[in-house]
């Protein structure tokens, strides 16, 4: 929402001081401008994007306008699943986690946090760091870069459609460069007619460099930075779980190893230490 309401301040905040200052509003409408800057922008996008790329940038401008893919229970179900699977561990040893992490699908641990389970990758990310904790006496200084390691590759992949999104908007302003070149050659072939034709073919040539600019600076390149900030955002229930494992193969208890998760949750969806005490409690 807040986003939308960002672009309507744009918009309301150009076109408001473009009919303060006493302009036609009919000059700004010039729809073959919109279909050189905006086809040309979309050719280019798609010529130096990855198909899997593209199709990911088309979901994230669409998830982009939800807010946050994890709210705040998803965190609290992200630590309370890491905290039943670490306690069985330490009751029973790693072992005993193994039928459930070769097979999540059918584990009564995973089964009751079904909205961690539909998520394919924050699964595989924590069943594959407990295979090498089961699998092999890897040392918390050797799983920590690994686990690095994995979460800049995912971070990486997240931010993929920002950075072509920032593509984009850095081209806007040169095609509209063309656009307005293409207006005054149309202007050239006027000269000599109607003064009024000819002002109105420099107009449209004008307005050309105009929306390739308010393209960029006041739509595109926002929509990017919302883009990678989700993608920073969501990437916070990863390291969570990533401190918690580490921690736990460092031999703390899983209460310990799950508040040193808890402290990298973001402040604004991060349980408060009493509430999170006491939902360990009503879990067992």
């Amino acid at each position: 929402m807040l986003i939308l309401v960002g672009f309507a301040v744009v918009l309301l905040s150009v076109v408001g001081g473009f009919l303060g200052s006493h302009g036609k509003l009919a000059a700004l409408w010039q729809p073959f401008e919109f279909v050189i800057i905006g086809g040309a922008a979309i050719g280019a996008f798609l010529v130096g994007t990855p198909i899997k790329t593209v199709k990911e940038t088309v979901a994230a401008i669409a998830g982009v306008f939800k807010g946050p893919r994890y709210k705040s229970s998803d965190y609290l179900n992200a630590l309370s699943l890491l905290y039943e699977l670490l306690n069985r561990a330490r009751k029973e040893g790693f072992m005993a986690l193994e039928s459930h992490v070769e097979n999540p699908a059918e584990s009564a641990l995973f089964s009751a946090y079904p909205d961690i389970q539909k998520d394919h990758h924050l699964m595989d990310f924590i069943t594959d760091c407990l295979r090498l904790m089961i699998g092999s006496n890897i040392e918390p200084h050797e799983l920590e870069p690994l686990l690095e390691l994995e979460l800049e590759k995912h971070h990486h992949e997240a931010l993929a459609p920002a950075h072509a999104l920032t593509r984009v908007a850095d081209s806007l302003p040169g095609f509209g460069i063309v656009a307005a070149v293409l207006g005054i050659v149309i202007t050239m072939g006027s000269i000599g007619g109607d003064i009024a034709q000819v002002g109105a073919h420099v107009a449209g040539a004008l307005v050309g460099t105009f929306l390739g600019i308010l393209l960029a600076y006041g739509f595109v390149g926002p929509l990017a930075s919302a883009i990678e900030a989700r993608a920073e955002q969501d990437s916070r229930i990863y390291e969570s779980v990533k401190t918690a494992l580490i921690a736990s193969l460092r031999g703390y208890p899983p209460k310990i190893a799950l508040e040193f998760a808890r402290k990298t949750v973001p402040t604004d969806m991060r349980p408060g230490f009493l509430e999170f005490e006491q939902h360990l409690k009503n879990l067992k």
